[in-house]
């Protein structure tokens, strides 16, 4: 015997389809896009670094950071500091508080648009809670005017 499909059977089978659809599709975009912004802990080269250049990825010239500021370079997740002349600094621009993306460097400090947590530019430390974590430091390297991560 062959019951009519109820209005409950079809909304969990097209919800059970769609999950499916959503997790095939969501596994190619998710996985290229963290490797591309990953960072090895051992301090090595991020993947998508050039293997020719022996440098890390270039994240851009140093007149885009400003004296006594800086510049988040939001794709990579990484904020670019320069403290005092010629005094270049990296750090996550992931806020320790809840995660949220770091979007502007004022006054000395790099600041998140989320809870209001302040750190300074030049070491990272909590200028402005909530965040009680002091932002993670990155490697950089400067070679002639660009800016590469290390």
């Amino acid at each position: 015997m062959n019951q009519p499909a109820t209005r409950r059977t079809l909304l969990a089978t097209g919800a059970a389809t769609l999950a499916v659809c959503c997790v095939g599709c969501g596994d190619d975009g998710d996985s290229s896009s963290a490797a591309a912004t990953t960072s090895p802990s051992d301090g090595s080269a991020p993947a998508s670094a050039s293997a020719d250049s022996g440098d890390g990825q270039a994240l851009g010239s140093v007149s885009e950071i400003p004296e006594g500021g800086g510049k988040i370079f939001t794709e990579e997740k990484v904020v670019v500091t320069q403290p005092k002349k010629g005094e270049y600094k990296a750090f996550s621009a992931v806020c320790t508080h809840q995660g949220c993306t770091l979007n502007k460097v004022a006054d000395g400090t790099v600041d998140c648009p989320c809870h209001g947590s302040k750190f300074r530019i030049s070491d990272g430390s909590v200028a402005h809670g909530p965040a009680t974590e002091a932002l993670a430091a990155k490697e950089i390297m400067v070679h002639g005017n660009t800016v590469h991560l290390a």
